[in-house]
């Protein structure tokens, strides 16, 4: 033991210095181990500077999935409604229900059942039945995956959107798109790797933080592209500098963003704004024709709607979607504005009008990649954040029978996916006889979230991101689980 001085005493320092490395340091160390106080395996400090790209990177394990297309209705669309019959809710429309519910809006609460509102029919040979509000999505039945028994548990749209898109019901988290960017890179350094794609009339609920970086590096977060022309801002050169010159000027900065970067090293958004800046110049040509649907044929333009007035927009983004992968993006996004699902009240004329916009360019989309042979590789998603409630709420009183909607429903909700490897004509999980809870197959936000990254070829388990001296995972949960039964 080092010499303490004259004083006899043992300071904090000596007994750090004498034990940190010594066989009761070690000692102390299993026992903290043993008695789950430390952690297991110690995070080695890193001894340089990481750097972050986008060129394109081989997952863990053969990948089904290569691409993915989200559609993304937020606001909770209410599977009572578009996919969940329930014949015994049908007979009890009208009486007084007697279980547990959680309502998000009490004030306007009812415990009085209401049925469907519309008729359900069987479509192709898996008989899956689906609302007659749903026409096209029929026409696929045989190509989808219909989840009957969603689950998130977090009772309003901020938290239940949070948890499935960054795995947990805070703000502040990397979205999906971002952690299969930070995983996978793109095929393409011509065009964005993950593109989010506005509704005309808004942002949706929370804005930009659907398509967040979180805690990576800010290289991985998705691009907004306007839903009008021109779709990202400043791609043209001034006219006096186009050609030689502007190649000129970008070369010059490119010398200077090196050296200041070689000042800088580990500036992680450093190197993304200098990878944007060159990304920006490949764009010029490359986003224009992207976006460019008028190359479609007459025929493709017509399957989407994109002459219907009331779907162009949604045709319109569903064939850029297309396009976008095709052409190697890794992860698309289709917004709608604010939370336009979210139907408290009025429903019996607002879900309709929604469904219209949204079910011959969603039918569309799947058909398009199938016969183009791209719906294979490329995982499509089409669900909201939530449900409804089996009971009404009356959003303008008793006395309007015609403004009745639905509460929130986070305990038992349907969404449906095709391709990227998953089983087609299938439906997997059920809720209760009222649609309120799933009792089947229950699927949470971070076994669906475990189940995307494992059709990409990635472990939830092992996909982690290091920030200081700790470790970020989009699936956190230990307990989540493969929904091994929907994959094909």
């Amino acid at each position: 033991m080092p010499h303490l001085g004259h004083t006899g005493l043992c300071s904090r320092r000596h007994v750090m210095q004498s034990t940190a490395f010594g066989l009761s340091g070690i000692a102390a160390s299993m026992l903290l181990q043993q008695d789950g106080l430390a952690e297991t395996a110690p995070i080695k400090p890193e001894l340089e500077p990481r750097s972050f790209d986008l060129l394109p990177k081989s997952p863990l394990r053969p990948a089904k999935a290569t691409a993915m297309i989200s559609m993304f209705m937020l606001g909770g669309p209410s599977q009572i409604d578009l996919f969940d019959p329930k014949p015994e809710l049908t007979k009890r429309h009208g009486q007084t229900f007697s279980g547990d519910v959680k309502f998000d809006n009490a004030a306007q609460a009812s415990r009085e059942l209401m049925g469907p509102a519309w008729k359900f029919r069987h479509h192709g040979a898996c008989g899956m039945e689906i609302s007659e509000l749903l026409p096209h999505l029929g026409s696929i039945a045989d190509d989808i995956t219909l989840i009957r028994s969603m689950h998130t548990g977090v009772n309003n749209h901020v938290p239940s959107n949070y948890a499935l898109s960054t795995g947990a019901n805070t703000s502040g988290r990397p979205v999906l798109g971002s952690w299969l960017l930070n995983a996978l890179g793109s095929e393409t350094q011509e065009l964005p790797a993950y593109v989010a794609l506005t509704d005309p009339r808004g942002l949706p609920l929370l804005g930009g933080e659907n398509w967040s970086n979180g805690q990576l590096p800010s290289l991985f977060q998705g691009t907004m592209v306007r839903p009008s022309e021109p779709r990202i801002f400043n791609l043209d050169a001034p006219v006096h500098l186009r050609g030689a010159a502007q190649q000129s000027q970008l070369d010059f900065l490119r010398q200077l963003n090196q050296q200041h970067l070689a000042s800088h090293p580990g500036e992680d958004d450093l190197e993304a704004r200098m990878a944007s800046y060159q990304l920006a110049a490949k764009m010029q040509l490359a986003a224009k024709e992207a976006f460019d649907i008028s190359q479609e044929s007459a025929a493709t333009l017509e399957m989407y709607g994109v002459s219907n007035e009331k779907t162009r927009d949604y045709a319109t983004r569903c064939l850029i979607a297309r396009r976008l992968v095709e052409r190697g993006v890794r992860f698309v996004q289709i917004f709608c504005n604010g939370q336009v699902w979210d139907h408290h009240g009025d429903i019996l004329t607002a879900l309709p009008e929604r469904c219209h916009e949204i079910d011959q360019p969603a039918a569309a989309l799947v058909k398009d990649l199938k016969q183009r042979g791209l719906l294979d590789s490329t995982l499509v998603h089409w669900g909201g954040e939530m449900g409804r409630l089996p009971v009404i709420q009356f959003r303008d009183g008793l006395s309007r029978r015609d403004k009745v909607g639905r509460d929130h429903n986070t305990y038992g909700f349907s969404m449906w996916a095709a391709g990227g490897g998953l089983k087609p004509g299938y439906i997997h999980g059920a809720t209760d006889e009222l649609s309120h809870h799933a009792v089947e197959g229950i699927v949470t936000h971070h076994d669906w979230l475990a189940t995307v990254l494992h059709q990409f070829g990635l472990d939830h388990r092992e996909l982690k991101f290091r920030i200081g001296a700790r470790e970020i995972r989009l699936v956190e949960n230990p307990d989540a689980n493969i929904v091994r039964e929907i994959i094909a």
